[in-house]
């Protein structure tokens, strides 16, 4: 094999793919990224058995050939090249040259055979999204997904396709993120990306990229981004009846600015950390909303205006948890419905319907 390439270029495709190569397998060949050179175009594949990255950016082959290089040995390298252009060649012993300007390597690369086949997508159905809104919604729902829940399907988000519309949810036991957009696509389709999977994707999503498509088959997805595709395994597991958690009716509406939310929660927290933990007392009372916090750090107290229909109430919850509730409206107000104490509080946006996020409130103590 045989083939030069734009520095910038190769040093990006490697960077992207290697998000999904194994840092640590018995199997040396999936630390490393499987190079192909055939015609005019060079494909890079990164895989460790649950998601892969595959790209093709241009080159110039001179001969054809495939082999498996040490992903962050060849990053490395790739990244500290004095000069644009870069020359591979391998030989029959594996030995693998790369060369830029008057600076020379020779690695030793892994043979093909050993690396594994990415999985076939069968069964498979193609939904196509603007990128944009793909991007946004994964964003504003990644967040709710389980780093600990024991039960697999928490630690990924459920896609539901029905009626024109697509939605994704993400739940962890303490709070629930929804996002809903339309799609043109008449079909119905439900299934479970893993959040690793979807962080990739966000990620690969640019200013530029103008619809992301959808592969979804019986056990895999793949999502097609410009010149990058990500497969991704699906969760088989049932995911949580989330309707069932979505409180029926309410008794307090608060329309809130935003960011003011945001920053009184912000002051409260200066008194908390890991190891002093303590919920965010909030008195909503006048036409007010009252927050304070009580911990062996000190005490804190603010208060800001808004517009409160309904009963006035106190109700508790975590700092962390709200916040990042709020942040990801991405909105300059937020309506925010209450049913007392102990039911969930669940944001809405002020017009429309496109995300609804739920957090659990934590029961207070009576203080003196």
């Amino acid at each position: 094999m045989k083939f030069n390439c734009n520095k910038q270029t190769l040093n990006d495709a490697v960077l992207n793919v290697t998000r999904a190569v194994s840092s640590k397998s018995t199997m040396p060949a999936l630390e490393g990224i499987l190079i192909k050179a055939a015609g005019s175009r060079l494909v890079l594949t990164g895989y460790d058995l649950e998601i892969g990255i595959t790209t093709a950016i241009d080159a110039n082959i001179y001969t054809e050939g495939t082999i498996v290089l040490n992903a962050r040995l060849f990053s490395d390298i790739i990244r500290r090249m004095p000069e644009n252009q870069i020359t591979i060649e391998t030989d029959e012993k594996l030995n693998v040259y790369i060369n830029s300007g008057k600076s020379d390597y020779r690695i030793i690369g892994i043979p093909d055979s050993e690396y594994p086949e990415l999985p076939s997508v069968t069964g498979s159905e193609t939904i196509t999204i603007a990128g944009e809104i793909l991007q946004s919604m994964i964003r504003q729902t990644i967040y709710a997904i389980s780093d600990k829940d024991i039960k697999p399907a928490h630690k990924g988000s459920l896609f539901e396709i029905e009626n024109g519309f697509v939605k994704i949810i993400s739940v962890d036991g303490y709070r629930l993120a929804i996002r809903k957009e339309k799609i043109t696509y008449d079909g119905e389709k439900s299934f479970i990306v893993p959040g690793k999977s979807l962080s990739e994707v966000e990620k690969l999503i640019r200013e530029d990229t103008k619809t992301v498509s959808m592969t979804v088959g019986d056990r895999h997805i793949i999502f097609r981004i410009g010149s990058y595709s990500i497969i991704s395994r699906l969760i088989e597991a049932e995911f949580m009846n989330y309707k069932a958690a979505l409180p029926s009716n309410h008794s307090t509406t608060l329309k809130v600015n935003t960011r003011k939310f945001i920053s009184a929660i912000d002051r409260m927290s200066l008194l908390l950390n890991e190891r002093m933990k303590s919920p965010i007392r909030c008195r909503i009372d006048n036409g007010m909303i009252k927050t304070s916090c009580n911990t062996t750090l000190g005490q804190a107290y603010d208060e800001f205006e808004a517009e409160i229909t309904g009963e006035d109430l106190e109700i508790g919850f975590d700092n962390k948890y709200m916040l990042d509730a709020l942040r990801n409206t991405e909105t300059d107000e937020v309506e925010i419905h209450i049913n007392g104490p102990l039911s969930p509080i669940v944001l809405l946006p002020s017009e429309g319907d496109s995300f609804i996020f739920l957090v659990l409130p934590v029961r207070l103590r009576n203080e003196k």
